[in-house]
C-alpha cells in the first residue's frame, strides 16, 4: 500500500479502524452473494428462455421468478454499491447494477405482454420462495442522488435566485392583520406571560416554606436509624434490580439478533466527525496517489513504449511493403492512427482476409444474378399453394440489451475480485495495483499519439527516398475541405430548427422560470406514497373477477416507469423506452405527489404544461412552437426532466374549441411531434395527470400517452396504514381510545387527500398542546370526514369502463374471452367423449 494510505490508517483510532473493516466485510460479503446469485440466474437465461413455451401460464411462472430474483440482487447491489468505500469495487458494481435494472425493466414489458395488464399478483410465487411483498418492494438507488448532488443544490440556488428576483413567492406569506387586532394579541401574549410568571413566583415561595417546615420538624425529632436503612435499601436496591433486567434484555435481543453487539455498534459522534474527516482526506489523497502514479509510470516506462511502438510501426510498413509491393497510406487519427496498423494480425492474415472478401462479394453477386433470373421465369405465374402452415412455437423471449453488460460484468468480477486477497488492504479505500493498470493505458494513448506524428512523416520519407512517391497531403486537405463544406451545407437545415441559436441556456432557463413554465418540485419521497399490498388479487383472478389495483402496484410502477430509466443514463438508453405516461384515477389519490415523487428521486427539473398554467402564454401558432421549443432544449440540456400536463383530458377534449389564447386543445397537434423529437439518449419524460380521462377522445389519447396507470381510491389495508401514517405525521399519538381499524373501514370510499384534510382539520395546534391530558378519540375525525364527498361506486365503474377502451383494456378482454372459449370447447369435447 501506498506512503500516504499508511499514514492515514495510522491516523484512524483503533475501534473505528475495526468498526470500518467489519461493515467493509459484511458488504463485500452482500456483493459475493449477489454475484453469484447473479451467475446462476445467468446460467438459468442461458438454458431456459431460449427454448420456446407453448403454456402462456407456465412462461409468465418462469418470468416472474426471473423478476423476483433479480428484484432481490438489485437490492443487495444497491445497497453494497452505496455502503463500499473502495471505488474499483464501487465502479464494477455499478456496471452490473445497471444491467440488472435494465433486465428487470424488459422482463416486466414480456409480463405485461402475457398478461395483457400493468398489474400482477405473484402471491403463489411468493409463497413458494419464502418471501414477503416488501422483498419485491422497487428500490430507488441512492447514486441517482450522491453523484450530482452539488449540482442540483447550485441549481436550487439559482432557482431560488430566480423567483426572488421574479417576485414569485417561495415562502409562506406572512398573515396581515389590523392594528386592533395586532394590539390585542399582544396584550393576551403579555398577560399570559405575567400569569405564567406569577405561578412560578407563588409556586417558590410554596416551596420554600414547605422547605423550611421540614427542617424544623427534622431537627426537632431527627430521622430514625431503621427509617434511614430501609430507604437506603430500597433506593439501592431498585437501582440494582434496574441494571440486572436493562443488562438482560440486552443480551436477550443480541441472542435474538435484534440488536448489534457492542463492537458493532454505530460510531458516536466524535468517531463519525473523524470518520468523514478521514473520508476527505482519502478523497485527496487518492487524487494526488493517482496523479503522482502517472508522472512515475510516464518517467519509468514512457521512452521504453514510446521505442517498442516506433519498431513496431517500422515493422508493419516493411512486411507491407514486402507483401503488397508498396508502402501503405498511414491511417487518420478518425480510423484510430496506428492503434488501425498494429492489429493482432499478421500481414499474411489480412491479405488472406482481403482475399476471402472478395470472393464473399463474388459469390453474392452470383446469387443475386441467379435470383433475377428466377423471378424472370416465374413472371406471371401463379405462386404455388404448399398447403403446409407455420406452427405456433409457442412464448420465446426477446432478445435482450442487458445481457452482455451483466455478463461482462460478472466475468470481471470472476477474473478481477473473485479469488482477490485483501488481507492487506484494511482500509478497503482503492487499489493502487489497479490504478497503475488504469494509468498505463492513459500513457500509452498520450505516447501514441506523438508516435503518430513522428511515424507519418518518417513513412513520408521512406515513399520519397524509396518508391519516389510524393505525399498526398495537399489532395487529401482538398477533399477534406470539400467534405467539410457538403456536410456543412447538410447541417444548415438542422440548424434552421434551433430557433433560438444565438440565445444562452442560462438565459432560457430564466424565462421558463419567469413564465412559470419551470417550476421548483416539492421534496416528496416515493415512499411517502403509502400503501399495502394487494392480498386478494390472485384469488380474485381464479375467479375470473379483474382487481382493482393497490397503491403499493402504482408505486411499483412509477419507480419502473419513471425513476430507474430517468435516474441512469445506461438504463434509458438500452431499456424498453417510455416517453409518455399518464397517472389517470379520481381526485385526491396522489397523482401530483408522484409527480413531485419522480422529479425528488432523480433530481429533475419540474415544467409545467398544465392548461391553466398556460393559457394566455406565447399565443399563436409560432408562440406554441417556441415556448416548446425552449421547454425541449432546456429539458435535454439539464436532463433528466419532467414534462407535467395536468388536466390533461383538456387538450383532448370532446368538445369545440374556444378561443386560440385560452384554448387547450392547441397542444393537442403539436405533442406527437414533441414526442417525436425525443430520442432514446434524452432523458425527458412526459406526464400527464386527470381526473376525467373519460371526457377525452381515446384514440388521440392513447397516441400520445404510452403507458396508462390507473390510480383507484385506497382498499382496506391501504387506509389502514395511510390512517396511521398520517396521524402520527401531523404530531398526533395512537392510543387504544383511538380505533385505527375503525377508521379505516368508515372511510371506505374516501381517498388520501380526503384522509389528510380530515386529520389536519382535526389535528390543530390548540388540540396538539392538549394531546397529553386528552388522548385522542375514533369519534373526533368522522365529524371532519362526514364533510367530504367520497368516490362513489358509480364513478368508480366509469373509471374501469374507460380503462376497458384503452389498448391494453381491449387486450385483457379479448385475452379473457378467448380464454373462455378455450374452456368451453375443453368441457364440450369431455362430454362428447362421455
Amino acid at each position: 500500500m501506498s506512503s500516504s494510505g499508511t499514514d492515514t490508517a495510522h491516523n484512524l483510532p483503533v475501534t473505528e479502524q475495526e468498526e470500518a473493516y467489519e461493515m467493509n466485510h459484511t458488504y463485500n460479503k452482500m456483493w459475493t452473494d449477489a454475484q453469484k446469485d447473479l451467475d446462476i440466474q445467468l446460467q438459468r437465461e442461458r438454458e431456459e428462455f431460449l427454448q420456446p413455451e407453448k403454456d402462456r401460464v407456465e412462461a409468465f411462472k418462469m418470468l416472474a421468478a426471473s423478476y423476483i430474483k433479480y428484484m432481490q440482487i438489485f437490492r443487495n447491489l444497491e445497497t453494497a454499491h452505496d455502503r463500499l468505500i473502495h471505488r474499483q469495487k464501487r465502479m464494477v458494481i455499478r456496471q452490473v447494477l445497471d444491467g440488472v435494472i435494465g433486465r428487470i425493466l424488459e422482463i416486466k414489458k414480456e409480463m405485461v405482454e402475457l398478461e395483457n395488464s400493468e398489474f400482477h399478483y405473484i402471491d403463489n410465487i411468493l409463497e413458494d420462495l419464502k418471501l414477503l411483498p416488501e422483498d419485491i418492494e422497487v428500490p430507488i438507488p441512492r447514486y441517482f442522488i450522491k453523484e450530482k448532488l452539488e449540482v442540483l443544490q447550485q441549481r436550487e440556488k439559482i432557482l431560488d435566485q430566480i423567483l426572488l428576483d421574479a417576485g414569485l413567492q417561495t415562502q409562506k406569506p406572512v398573515k396581515a392583520m389590523t392594528f386592533e387586532e395586532a394590539i390585542k394579541m399582544i396584550q393576551v401574549a403579555e398577560r399570559a406571560r405575567q400569569g405564567r410568571c406569577r405561578a412560578a413566583f407563588m409556586k417558590q415561595i410554596y416551596l420554600e416554606e414547605k422547605r423550611e417546615r421540614q427542617t424544623k420538624l427534622q431537627v426537632q425529632m431527627g430521622p430514625s436509624p431503621d427509617a434511614a436503612a430501609t430507604c437506603i435499601q430500597k433506593v439501592w436496591r431498585g437501582y440494582i434490580q434496574r441494571k440486572k433486567t436493562e443488562k438482560m434484555r440486552g443480551e436477550e435481543m443480541i441472542f435474538l439478533g435484534m440488536s448489534l453487539p457492542p463492537h458493532l455498534k454505530a460510531m458516536n459522534i466524535s468517531q463519525m466527525h473523524a470518520g468523514q474527516v478521514n473520508a476527505l482526506e482519502f478523497e485527496v489523497q487518492e487524487r494526488h496517489e493517482e496523479v503522482f502514479i502517472k508522472d512515475k509510470l510516464r518517467e519509468t516506462e514512457g521512452l521504453d513504449i514510446k521505442e517498442t511502438l516506433q519498431d513496431q510501426i517500422g515493422q508493419c510498413f516493411i512486411e507491407c511493403r514486402h507483401i503488397i509491393g508498396k508502402f501503405p497510406d498511414y491511417p487518420t487519427e478518425e480510423a484510430g492512427g496506428s492503434m488501425a496498423i498494429l492489429s493482432q494480425k499478421t500481414p499474411e492474415q489480412v491479405a488472406a482476409e482481403l482475399a476471402a472478401r472478395r470472393e464473399m462479394a463474388l459469390q453474392k453477386k452470383a446469387e443475386k444474378g441467379k435470383k433475377e433470373q428466377g423471378k424472370e421465369k416465374t413472371k406471371g405465374k401463379k405462386p404455388q399453394k404448399t398447403g403446409k402452415k407455420e406452427e405456433e412455437e409457442g412464448w420465446k423471449m426477446a432478445p435482450s440489451n442487458f445481457l452482455s453488460i451483466m455478463e461482462e460484468g460478472n466475468s470481471q468480477y470472476k477474473a478481477v475480485w473473485q479469488n482477490r486477497s485483501e488481507g492487506w488492504d484494511f482500509l478497503q479505500d482503492h487499489d493502487p495495483e489497479l490504478i497503475k493498470e488504469e494509468k498505463r493505458e492513459e500513457v500509452e494513448e498520450e505516447i501514441r499519439v506523438q508516435v503518430d506524428e513522428l511515424m507519418q512523416q518518417k513513412l513520408e520519407n521512406l515513399k520519397l527516398a524509396v518508391d519516389g512517391e510524393k505525399s498526398d497531403k495537399q489532395k487529401k486537405g482538398r477533399k477534406s475541405e470539400k467534405k467539410k463544406k457538403t456536410t456543412m451545407r447538410k447541417k444548415i437545415p438542422e440548424m434552421e430548427e434551433d430557433l433560438t441559436p444565438d440565445r444562452t441556456i442560462d438565459s432560457l432557463y430564466r424565462e421558463l422560470v419567469e413564465e412559470g413554465l419551470l417550476i421548483k418540485a416539492k421534496t416528496v419521497n416515493l415512499s411517502d406514497y403509502v400503501g399495502e399490498y394487494s392480498y386478494l388479487g390472485t384469488t380474485l383472478r381464479q375467479v375470473d373477477i379483474e382487481p382493482m389495483p393497490s397503491l403499493a402496484d402504482v408505486r411499483q410502477l412509477i419507480a419502473l416507469y419513471g425513476i430507474l430509466p430517468l435516474g441512469s443514463q445506461t438504463v434509458h438508453e438500452k431499456a424498453p423506452l417510455v416517453k409518455a405516461l399518464l397517472l389517470a384515477g379520481p381526485a385526491g389519490v396522489g397523482k401530483k405527489t408522484l409527480v413531485h415523487a419522480i422529479c425528488t428521486e432523480t433530481g429533475a427539473n419540474l415544467f409545467n404544461l398544465s392548461a391553466s398554467n398556460i393559457a394566455g402564454k406565447y399565443p399563436g401558432k409560432n408562440g406554441l412552437q417556441m415556448m416548446l421549443h425552449m421547454i425541449l432544449k432546456v429539458a435535454k440540456q439539464l436532463q433528466p426532466s419532467v414534462v407535467w400536463i395536468g388536466e390533461t383530458e383538456k387538450i383532448f377534449s370532446k368538445a369545440a374549441p374556444k378561443a386560440e389564447e385560452m384554448n387547450p386543445k392547441r397542444l393537442e397537434k403539436i405533442l406527437p411531434k414533441f414526442l417525436k423529437a425525443l430520442k432514446a439518449q434524452d432523458r425527458v419524460l412526459l406526464v400527464g395527470t386527470t381526473n376525467r380521462p373519460f371526457d377525452a377522445n381515446v384514440k388521440s389519447f392513447c397516441k400520445v400517452y404510452q403507458k396508462i396507470i390507473l390510480i383507484p381510491r385506497p382498499d382496506y389495508a391501504s387506509r389502514f396504514v395511510l390512517w396511521k401514517h398520517i396521524i402520527l405525521q401531523n404530531g398526533g399519538t395512537i392510543t387504544n381510545l383511538l380505533n385505527i381499524s375503525c377508521l379505516a373501514k368508515v372511510s371506505d370510499g374516501f381517498t388520501q387527500g380526503h384522509i389528510i384534510q380530515a386529520v389536519q382539520a382535526v389535528l390543530s395546534e390548540l388540540r396538539l398542546l392538549q394531546m397529553t391530558r386528552k388522548p385522542l378519540r375514533t369519534a373526533e375525525f368522522m365529524t371532519s370526514l362526514a364533510r367530504q364527498d367520497p368516490v362513489y361506486k358509480e364513478e368508480e365503474e366509469t373509471f374501469k369502463a374507460w380503462y376497458a377502451k384503452t389498448p391494453l383494456g381491449k387486450a385483457r378482454i379479448k385475452a379473457l374471452a378467448d380464454s373462455e372459449k378455450a374452456e368451453k370447447g375443453k368441457t364440450k369435447k369431455g362430454k362428447g367423449k362421455n
